[in-house]
């Protein structure tokens, strides 16, 4: 009898493990290969194998052949508007792949369905993102180099290991680095020592260009010794010694769990809904944002992201001038996202999710925790208190925010997505990390120094500017979309108006798309609205959403300079364009070693009407900064942004019905 029930046993045991072998095994195979449920679904890791096997087999790569781009190839709008769940889809891959030895840049298009390479080109005098493994190509190649060694010995620094090699995009091209085509990245030296924030320490003077092709220098500038800050500039605990005192905790509960809800890549939340996608080069996409208005489904926008940014930097002399990045094409923005934890870059309430991406290899990898998504409070939505009746209404404000982080070299962006209740889809920017030095000589600020400000001894901050560009492709309520321009105006006294204080909007439809390359004018406090004239609200107007900017700068660089004709999507504020699929980016798809010219510019150039189409909105918001001693030696988070609120959109307040919340209890002081 003892016998058999240790038989049972023996075998219950054996089945509650293997169950628990197969839900594990299965969890760990759902999490590589998930269920693709959407067109726009994010490529997965056997995607990514596949596309990239098929292109090697199709065509013969050299062994020195990367891949810098690997992605989801977007379906055909229509398509995915008309989708419906359980309906088969296309699934596509898009590859960029650059041959080394040749030179040379291919596009191609994987039927991820059939395994079949359905399209391949070459596309000529272009370079791609800069990949992984020519920062280490180029590390080798200065270090060999004897000018290099013999101006890091003239310095005092004979253990070349104490270098720290910050590898560039070339920026601005010398007459001669245009005519002979080669794939190049400059050099920015810093002296490491036993230090971990090496910022504080560039080895000014010494700028090396490597040629990627060949592995050996380009050129190589010697323009004599400055002396470099030998401080340490850590700032980690140990570093600082004595802290502020800590504040007491704070923390924000849900006891009754998370009011979004996730499926796959789709959102649910307060009315609205989307999708999205973590691109390695934009970052985070969104698609299909809708908002449901009682039973009404509304389409808002089809697609938005971050389409570029520049960073030029203001000092003329020739170490300086070339240095502006194009961070999203030069260097891949999504693919440089950090991992985030959880009361840190998002607060304990939060949620992390994961992404796939492509090495240079073409190898598939997970990056987790790169996309934060958590509710927040945002003070009072809305409140009116009577005094006759004493009547006091008020509703306190919830904020969705979608959010990534992306380190680049020494600067860090956070792009933050925020969806209100009121219906307002808010964009925000965090800039942070450390602003790019330059050594010198004075310990005192000097009127000499005029193209940036000392921050510390030995340290200058170079002036420089931050200029980001959004893609926001809006379906209001459908396609058939017009843009308008609201201008205020004060109107001058006449018997109309006699104490002189009449205030009127003026609303001007731009209806090409050269005509709506457009600033902004505080003096009018101009804004710019998309609407859908084939539908009226219930007081007889277009229902629209309308770009209400924030801050923002003028780009300063000179009409004849190129940085200005090479980022010319900076050079306004708003475009406007009739939708196109394969115009994505707003400096071109390739700005490493671009000419100039290239994107907004060339999109417009055929002219085409505006008035009923879809149409696609391309907003351009600058900072400015002058850098202060209190930007050292990690600066605050500065933020920028804009928002996109509806404006005949709803036929009331659309958070009027939100419940009144009860209050937790707590102490009184």
């Amino acid at each position: 009898m003892i016998k058999r029930l240790r038989q049972f046993f023996k075998i219950v045991i054996f089945i509650i493990v293997f169950i628990t072998f197969f839900i594990g095994f299965k969890g760990n195979l759902s999490a590589q290969y998930p269920a693709i449920l959407h067109p726009l679904d994010s490529l997965t890791t056997a995607e990514i194998t596949t596309a990239v096997a098929v292109v090697k087999r199709e065509k013969k790569l050299s062994e020195m052949a990367v891949f810098p781009l690997v992605s989801l190839q977007e379906p055909n709008k229509n398509e995915v508007l008309n989708f419906t769940p359980g309906k088969p889809f296309q699934r596509k891959a898009f590859l960029v792949i650059y041959e080394r030895l040749q030179n040379q840049t291919y596009e191609g298009i994987v039927d991820l369905t059939t395994k079949t390479l359905s399209s391949w080109q070459q596309i000529p005098n272009v370079q791609p993102a800069i990949v992984s493994s020519e920062y280490e190509l180029a590390n080798r190649a200065f270090k060999a180099d004897p000018r290099w060694q013999a101006a890091m010995q003239k310095r005092g620094i004979t253990d070349f290991n104490q270098v720290q090699i910050s590898c560039w995009s070339p920026g601005i091209l010398s007459k001669q680095e245009v005519g002979a085509g080669n794939r190049l990245c400059r050099g920015l030296f810093y002296y490491r020592g036993e230090r971990w924030n090496y910022y504080g320490s560039p080895i000014e003077g010494v700028l090396a260009t490597v040629n990627l092709n060949t592995g050996k220098l380009d050129s190589f500038v010697d323009s004599g010794i400055v002396p470099f800050s030998k401080k340490n500039w850590n700032y980690d605990i140990k570093s600082l010694g004595q802290l502020l005192s800590l504040p007491k905790t704070l923390k924000i509960l849900q006891p009754n769990g998370k009011s979004f809800r996730i499926k796959g890549h789709e959102i649910s939340w307060q009315g609205w809904n989307f999708r999205y996608l973590m691109h390695p080069r934009n970052g985070l996409v969104l698609y299909q944002v809708s908002y449901k208005d009682g039973k009404n489904i509304r389409p808002v926008l089809y697609r938005a992201s971050l389409s570029e940014m520049v960073v030029p930097y203001g000092d003329p002399r020739p170490n300086w001038a070339f240095r502006n990045a194009f961070d999203v094409g030069e260097y891949n923005f999504g693919s440089l996202a950090n991992k985030m934890e959880l009361g840190k870059e998002i607060p304990d309430n939060g949620q992390l999710l994961d992404a796939v991406f492509a090495d240079g290899n073409g190898e598939p990898y997970l990056m987790s925790g790169v996309i934060g998504i958590y509710e927040r409070d945002n003070g009072v939505l809305w409140k009116h208190y009577d005094y006759n009746t004493q009547r006091h209404d008020v509703r306190r404000s919830r904020e969705l925010v979608m959010t990534m982080t992306v380190a680049i070299d020494n600067y860090d962006y956070n792009l933050n997505w925020i969806f209100c209740q009121d219906g307002t889809l808010e964009i925000q920017n965090e800039l942070t990390g450390i602003i790019l030095t330059q050594g010198t000589g004075a310990e005192k600020q000097s009127e000499n120094d005029v193209y940036g400000q000392l921050i510390a001894k030995n340290i200058i901050g170079v002036n420089h500017q931050h200029f980001f560009n959004y893609r926001l492709d809006l379906d209001v309520d459908g396609q058939a979309n017009s843009v308008m321009e609201m201008n205020v105006n004060a109107l001058p006294i006449d018997q109309k108006n006699p104490l002189g204080n009449a205030i009127a909007l003026q609303a001007t439809p731009l209806t090409k798309e050269t005509s709506a390359v457009r600033d902004l004018d505080m003096k009018h406090s101009r804004e710019w609205m998309i609407v859908n004239t084939s539908k009226k609200n219930s007081l007889g107007a277009a229902p629209g959403y309308m770009l209400m900017p924030g801050n923002n700068s003028i780009f300063f660089p000179v009409e004849e300079s190129n940085i200005r004709q090479k980022a010319s999507f900076a050079t306004h504020h708003v475009w406007v364009t009739k939708y196109k699929p394969n115009e994505l980016y707003a400096g071109g798809d390739y700005p490493n070693q671009t000419l100039p010219g290239e994107g907004l510019p060339k999109y417009i150039v055929d002219d085409e009407s505006l008035t009923g189409q879809d149409i696609v909105l391309w907003y351009t918001m600058g900072v400015t900064h002058i850098p202060r001693s209190e930007d050292w030696p990690v600066m605050p988070t500065h933020r920028v942004g804009f928002k996109l609120v509806p404006r005949g959109f709803f036929s009331r307040n659309p958070s009027i019905n939100l419940p009144e919340s009860v209050p937790m209890k707590g102490n009184r002081q």
